[in-house]
C-alpha cells in the first residue's frame, strides 16, 4: 500500500486473531471479515529490542540524568546506593519571626532574638520598614520571661493591628498577622534553624544578583518606582546614578571571563562601602550598575560619584598572577532635573543619557549636565 503522506515505508501487518477465540462462522463474500483485512500501519522496529517474554523489558522512560542507565534494565532491578544516613538534630532551637507578606520586600524574614525589637522606618529602628504609612518608631515586639510575645503600638500615625483590630498592647500568637499602617502586614510565626533558613534564602534568591550579592534589576526598579512617589509627594530630594565599568570586554578577552567575574565582584564590594545604608545599590546588567541616593540632591551626588570613581581607579584586583586595575564611567541625575511630570523612567533614562556622554567624552569620569 502506498503511503499518501509519504512519511515513512509502511509495512503490511496482518491483525492477530484473538488467543482461545470461538471459531467464527466464514463470512459471505459480499462481506468480508474485518480481521482478514490487512492493516497498513507505519511501523518502525529496532533490531536490539529481544522477543517479548511476556513482561515489559525496557523502560517507557529513563531519567536523562542517569549516565548509567542501560536499554534492558528495568528499576525493580536496580539497586540503592548505599549511604551513611545523617540523624537529624534534634537541638534545633525554636526562634520567633516576623514576616513581610506583601510590599517590595515580601518575604523578607525578620528574627525576634533578643527581648524587645523596635519596628519603624527611622534608621535607628531595630526592624527597619521602608514604607510612608508607617512612623519613624511604629511598634515594639517583645518576649515576656513566660515566653508569650506582645505587640505594643507607639503612638504611630496609621496605627497597629493585630488581625482587623486595632490594638495598643495586644499578644501574639503564631500565624496572626499584624498590620503597620495601610500597607505593611507581617506574618508572626515560631519556626526552627532549617525553615528560617529556606526563607531567608527564597527571599535572597528573589531580590538579590547571584555573583556580587548586590539587589538585581528587578528590585531596583520596584524601589525606583515607590522612591520617585515619595519625593515627589513629601518634597524630598532624590538622585540616581548610571555606572559603567570601562573597556570590561577588553578585560574579559584579555584575562578571562573569570577575571570579568572577579572585577565585578571586587568593584561592587567597594562602592557598597562608600555609600550610606539608606542608599541601594542594584547590578543592572552586564557591566552596569545604579546607585539609587535617597535625601540626595545633585551637589552630593556629584561629590558621591567623584568618590566612587577616584576609589575604584586605585583598586588593585588581583588576577592569577598579576593585580590589574579598572574605571569607571558614571551619569548623574537628580528629581528636579526632569519636568515635574517625570516620573522613574525619566530620571533613569537622564542618567543614562549622561553616563554615555561620559564614555565618549573619555571615560574614567562622570557627567551631571546636558541631555
Amino acid at each position: 500500500m502506498k503511503d499518501p503522506f509519504k512519511t515513512q515505508k509502511m509495512h503490511t501487518v496482518p491483525h492477530p486473531p484473538a488467543p482461545n477465540a470461538a471459531a467464527v462462522p466464514e463470512a459471505a463474500p459480499s462481506a468480508p471479515a474485518l480481521s482478514s483485512i490487512p492493516v497498513s500501519i507505519p511501523v518502525s522496529i529496532p533490531a536490539s529490542i529481544p522477543p517479548s517474554s511476556g513482561r515489559a523489558s525496557t523502560p517507557l522512560a529513563p531519567p536523562s540524568s542517569d549516565a548509567t542507565w542501560t536499554t534492558g534494565e528495568v528499576a525493580t532491578d536496580r539497586t540503592t546506593d548505599p549511604v551513611m544516613t545523617v540523624v537529624p538534630n534534634s537541638g534545633s532551637k525554636d526562634r520567633a519571626t516576623l514576616t513581610m507578606m506583601n510590599g517590595i520586600n515580601a518575604g523578607q524574614v525578620f528574627a525576634l532574638d533578643g527581648t524587645e525589637h523596635v519596628i519603624g522606618r527611622g534608621t535607628e529602628a531595630d526592624l527597619w520598614i521602608e514604607d510612608g504609612g508607617v512612623s519613624r518608631r511604629h511598634a515594639k515586639v517583645s518576649c515576656r520571661a513566660d515566653g508569650r510575645y506582645f505587640v505594643e503600638d507607639l503612638g504611630s500615625t496609621n496605627g497597629t493591628f493585630i488581625g482587623t483590630q486595632r490594638i495598643e498592647v495586644s499578644e501574639v500568637r503564631p500565624n496572626d498577622r499584624v498590620q503597620l499602617g495601610p500597607n505593611v502586614i507581617l506574618r508572626f510565626a515560631i519556626t526552627d534553624d532549617a525553615e528560617e533558613e529556606l526563607q531567608r534564602r527564597l527571599y535572597e534568591s528573589s531580590t538579590r544578583d547571584s555573583l556580587t550579592r548586590l539587589y538585581n534589576r528587578k528590585y531596583f526598579t520596584e524601589r525606583l518606582t515607590a522612591e520617585v512617589a515619595y519625593s515627589r509627594r513629601h518634597k524630598v530630594k532624590l538622585a540616581v546614578m548610571m555606572i559603567d565599568i570601562d573597556d570590561f570586554k577588553h578585560t574579559n578577552d584579555t584575562y578571562g571571563h573569570l577575571a570579568g567575574d572577579m572585577v565585578l565582584r571586587l568593584v561592587s564590594a567597594q562602592m557598597q562601602r562608600l555609600i550610606r545604608v539608606e542608599d541601594l545599590l542594584a547590578r543592572y546588567g552586564g557591566e552596569e550598575f545604579v546607585i539609587l541616593a535617597r535625601s540626595t540632591g545633585k551637589t552630593d551626588a556629584v561629590r558621591l560619584a567623584e568618590r566612587i570613581r577616584e576609589s575604584i581607579s586605585q583598586l588593585d584586583i588581583p588576577v592569577a598572577d598579576r593585580s590589574i586595575t579598572t574605571t569607571l564611567s558614571l551619569g548623574v541625575a537628580s528629581l528636579p532635573d526632569v519636568a515635574p511630570e517625570g516620573g522613574p523612567n525619566e530620571l533613569l533614562a537622564l542618567a543614562d543619557a549622561r553616563l554615555y556622554r561620559a564614555k565618549a567624552e573619555g571615560k574614567n569620569r562622570y557627567c551631571a549636565e546636558g541631555q
